[in-house]
């Protein structure tokens, strides 16, 4: 079976990607034969990278941290990704990015979506998140959902969030279509390297 992991990218007190990262994830939960799961960051605290080897050196040994350890294995078991994040000053959340560095083999060769809010609707942190992606041998697919700025403050105001994900049904649906595609020839290719 597949598994997809969608991972909340903020930590933050009232925060707003556990909302649309759990309606991400019912999305992927309506498709056969797919494992969908959610990777919560409040549950890997993970201290700032801070090791004398990076994670892609070869035949380094395994990091002790147990945080850590927990989050490589669910990193491993997964054959795709959504990463759900907010945009804060142009970039990604560096809770986000630090849990990218611990990690790098179990990464490789294996695709991401993107679910973004924030200004620009989060559209430049997507775009750095690219750029990492690509450089931890993740594919990252075209397709995206970026929430609109109006649905992000319906958050903060007591609103009608729900309504405003809900206009955004087919650019999750190209994503999830799109993810699905990269995931199973990805994971195939794997397959008859191993």
């Amino acid at each position: 079976m597949t598994t997809i992991s969608v991972i909340v990218g903020s930590t933050r007190e009232g925060r707003f990607s556990e909302t649309p990262a759990r309606w991400i994830l019912q999305h992927l939960k309506k498709r056969d034969g797919l494992h969908a799961r959610l990777l919560d960051l409040r549950d890997y605290p993970m201290p700032f990278f801070d090791q004398p080897l990076p994670p892609a050196m070869p035949g380094r040994p395994a990091f002790q941290h147990e945080v850590v350890q927990k989050w490589t294995a669910a990193i491993a078991q997964s054959d795709g990704f959504v990463f759900v994040t907010p945009e804060y000053n142009y970039g990604t959340s560096a809770v986000l990015k630090n849990a990218l560095d611990w990690v790098y083999p179990e990464w490789n060769r294996k695709a991401v979506g993107f679910v973004s809010y924030g200004s620009a609707m989060g559209a430049r942190a997507v775009q750095q998140l690219r750029e990492t992606a690509i450089e931890l041998q993740l594919a990252p697919i075209r397709s995206s959902v970026h929430i609109p700025v109006a649905t992000l403050w319906a958050h903060f105001q007591g609103g009608d969030v729900e309504a405003g994900l809900a206009e955004l049904e087919a650019p999750a649906k190209a994503l999830i279509d799109d993810l699905l595609w990269w995931t199973a020839a990805l994971k195939s290719a794997r397959a008859k390297r191993a």
